[in-house]
């Protein structure tokens, strides 16, 4: 059982030198959040691919890539078999789809929730998940959000994976060599994320609609204090419009790696996106502390009304729903919803 012990680990990390604690002992980053150096002026080309490589290619961007390639290779039917719909391929995509989940997302669980191998460092919100609230199915967080996950999520997923896999194997993707094509290959490899990013936002703005969001997405949102098995704990409508980002390749011309990228992506990411945990600490002589890139989008489930996309692409920014974590945007946020609601009929 996950108890409400807020304690800090014993590991030689001092909090302070990354972040602080406010009264109610939530954690936030030192700096304010701020956006990458692309859609910048002046440019500032030395900045942008520094941040390219270290932060958008070695990053879980590339473990992304390395699982779609496996799949690809070893744990994918052959375009001879994908051309007729089998029970037998099909479940196999399936058990292996499920099986990933299960690793991945219980590796993350693990390491924060199960082992609390850095106790609440580094933990946005310094309670542990519910475990008796009628809010969810069981009256247990972690239980209702493994429940969406593996029970609407998988087989959603699953579903979109099959529908492409067979739609390619028929000739209804115009498909791209990487032979033939090495340079839009990779090109089309690095748009991937910048895409989802792009399609996240707008599948997420629309289920902030009131009767989507009442109907929808309301059930996401009961993890304000979310957790890796948070990430994919949706309504079976949103985990429907969450994958339709793959159908762009009906579109545009796609080796079967970048399907299974965008699937990868879009399956994998919400687990450290959710993990309720700024950093996460290895090692404990010489510990090392990274960065897991979760303070954007735990300000949305605080706050609801912000951060809509992952920060790629400055779409928040540009349409004035960006929280960068400070008192000032905060502030600013407020008063854009006072008028919202003051103009609203």
């Amino acid at each position: 059982m996950v108890s409400d012990d807020v304690a800090l680990s014993d590991i030689s990390v001092d909090e302070e030198a990354f972040g602080h604690r406010d009264d109610r002992g939530n954690w936030a980053p030192r700096d304010p959040l701020e956006y990458p150096p692309v859609f910048v002026w002046p440019p500032r080309p030395g900045s942008f691919l520094r941040w390219l490589v270290r932060d958008y290619v070695l990053s879980w961007n590339l473990v992304y890539a390395g699982v779609a390639t496996v799949i690809w290779m070893f744990l994918s039917p052959t375009p001879e078999t994908a051309q007729a719909l089998g029970l037998t391929w099909i479940m196999a995509v399936l058990l292996r789809n499920t099986v990933l989940v299960v690793v991945f997302y219980g590796a993350w669980h693990w390491w924060f929730y199960m082992r609390r191998a850095q106790g609440a460092t580094f933990k946005f919100n310094p309670r542990w998940p519910k475990t008796d609230s009628s809010t969810f199915v069981f009256r247990q967080q972690t239980r209702d959000n493994v429940l969406w996950t593996m029970a609407s999520g998988v087989p959603i997923w699953t579903a979109f994976e099959v529908l492409m896999l067979w739609a390619q194997a028929n000739g209804m993707v115009t498909p791209l060599s990487l032979t033939q094509n090495p340079v839009w290959f990779g090109i089309l490899m690095l748009m991937v994320p910048a895409f989802r990013d792009l399609h996240f936002y707008l599948v997420h703005r629309l289920l902030h609609i009131p009767v989507l969001y009442r109907t929808v997405h309301r059930l996401h949102h009961h993890n304000t204090n979310p957790g890796p098995w948070s990430g994919m704990a949706m309504h079976p409508v949103e985990h429907l419009l969450y994958f339709t980002g793959v159908l762009v390749h009906f579109v545009v011309p796609a080796h079967p790696v970048h399907i299974l990228f965008q699937l990868a992506h879009a399956g994998m990411a919400p687990a450290p996106g959710h993990a309720g945990f700024g950093k996460i600490v290895l090692g404990q002589d010489k510990p090392r502390v990274m960065n897991i890139y979760a303070y954007n989008h735990y300000l949305h489930h605080k706050y609801f009304e912000c951060n809509y996309a992952e920060g790629v692409i400055p779409l928040d920014k540009w349409f004035g729903t960006f929280h960068d974590g400070t008192a000032e945007s905060h502030q600013a946020m407020r008063a854009r919803l006072k008028q919202r609601r003051a103009t609203s009929p």
